[in-house]
């Protein structure tokens, strides 16, 4: 299905990012891998996406950084050949009341859940209107739609990408180049399992409650969404059926925001 065609997926050595490599290389495209580290650090997930027989590279780029951003960018241009597929994946969280929030974690979830974004679709954005075609995906959050106490600057970061989607959107409209945004609920990723403890901490429960009285009380089917599912809205997404799709939010929530 995606034979011929390169992705970038930012934040992809494990969890979420790493699922949607997964499927895109499955359907056939070549890899741009990315995340901190060196290659060594990441074989594991660089040995999984090259067992599917398309070409595979890695950036340790950090998404804190637009310079390195714009340097990945040109990385996947120059050895792929293109970037026709973008995935903003990368992300960071942290929990406290907003009193207590410190101010320099606000700013770098600023910067990699939502600035980074910014900075990708502005490198890959000419290619792909020139090429006429581009699939660019913004990992956001059912928090892109609700909101949930003393998460501030995620909720803010996923608002706010769910924005940019709908400008990037409108841009590309006539070029070929669609932009949409997937909003999983809690899905069961190294990132959500490190929330345990410190979700915790500050509501003063143990963590098997955070799982079921927090983090699972707004999902109806009371599962943890799989990663394996956003890797498949993602290639739909990515495909000739969802050439007119743009400008969406596609929940994957078992309900949640449905309520």
């Amino acid at each position: 299905m995606l034979k011929g065609k390169t992705a970038v997926v930012t934040g992809s050595t494990s969890g979420i990012g790493l699922a949607i490599a997964d499927a895109l290389a499955a359907a056939g495209a070549d890899i741009m891998l990315n995340g901190l580290g060196d290659e060594a650090d990441n074989a594991d997930a660089i040995d999984q996406i090259k067992a599917h027989g398309t070409k595979t590279l890695f950036s340790p780029a950090n998404m804190i950084n637009p310079d390195e951003i714009v340097e990945l960018i040109e990385f996947a241009e120059r050895d792929l050949g293109s970037v026709d597929i973008l995935v903003n994946n990368a992300g960071i969280q942290h929990v406290a009341p907003i009193e207590a929030f410190p101010a320099e974690k606000w700013n770098a979830i600023m910067a990699i859940n939502l600035s980074s974004a910014f900075h990708t679709v502005r490198a890959a954005f000419p290619g792909m209107k020139k090429r006429g075609f581009g699939r660019i995906i913004n990992t956001a959050s059912a928090h892109s739609l609700v909101a949930s106490p003393y998460k501030a600057a995620y909720v803010t970061a996923k608002h706010g990408l769910v924005g940019l989607t709908k400008v990037v959107a409108l841009e590309g409209a006539e070029h070929g180049v669609t932009c949409n945004a997937i909003s999983p609920g809690y899905v069961w990723t190294p990132l959500v399992e490190g929330q345990l403890a410190d979700t915790a901490k500050t509501r003063g429960i143990t963590e098997d409650e955070v799982k079921n009285t927090v983090m699972l009380a707004n999902q109806p089917t009371k599962q943890f969404v799989k990663v394996e599912e956003i890797g498949g809205m993602a290639v739909f997404l990515c495909s000739d059926a969802a050439a007119n799709v743009t400008g969406a939010n596609m929940t994957i929530d078992g309900g949640w925001t449905a309520q």
